[in-house]
């Protein structure tokens, strides 16, 4: 049975069979005795998106009183949830992160710590996802943003909207009706700032939903 580790673009931890590309952790939120989920879906403002692969490291997931691996689907789902790059196993593409931050929000390079707090506020609305007003018209914001309509998770690619599920992105016949933003304000301003998030491969070569 799979574990309940996977994280939907809402920021939602589910189970399910699809591992996806990137990995993370908000702290440790699981039970290692069990390999469940506690009450807490995290335990620190610093949300963070790691490599799967880094130095041959094997861990055994939610197996020790460690932080609790988190699995998404790709980087913009990451993203959208309310993570970013990790300072440690991915230090290219967080200072990457970092500058686009200063550049998109017109601010001076954050510190890490500036970055999760501001993250914070824009991700949660308590317990639940914090939505957004669109800043921009969809077909006009940068790849590897997401948005919201009904039941559905977009990401935009080349000023298109993919539906998104854990097995991947498909066109839509429909574009979505009354979107709202996901991906938090600060993080949009750094892809509009230049940041490219790494997307998943169907996100390419999208079939038709």
């Amino acid at each position: 049975m799979p574990l309940q580790n996977r994280v939907t673009p809402l920021g939602d931890i589910v189970a399910t069979p699809q591992r996806g590309a990137f990995t993370g952790n908000r702290g440790i939120i699981h039970d290692p005795a069990t390999r469940t989920l506690l009450n807490r879906r995290w335990t620190t403002k610093a949300w963070i998106t790691c490599v799967c692969e880094f130095r041959g490291w094997r861990r055994k997931v939610m197996a020790t009183r460690s932080w609790t691996e988190l699995f998404f689907l790709d980087e913009a789902t990451a993203l959208a949830a309310g993570h970013r790059p990790c300072f440690f196993c991915r230090r290219a593409d967080a200072n990457a992160f970092r500058a686009a931050w200063a550049a998109g929000n017109g601010t001076p390079p954050p510190r890490a710590q500036e970055m999760d707090a501001i993250l914070d506020t824009e991700r949660r609305d308590g317990r639940n996802k914090r939505l957004h007003a669109l800043p921009l018209p969809l077909d006009q914001l940068p790849d590897g943003a997401m948005v919201q309509a009904g039941e559905g998770s977009y990401v935009l690619r080349g000023g298109k909207a993919l539906r998104w599920s854990f097995d991947g992105y498909a066109e839509t016949t429909d574009a979505p009706v009354a979107p709202m933003l996901i991906t938090p304000p600060s993080t949009l301003r750094a892809l509009l700032a230049g940041y490219r998030p790494v997307l998943h491969a169907s996100a390419a070569t999208p079939v038709t939903a």
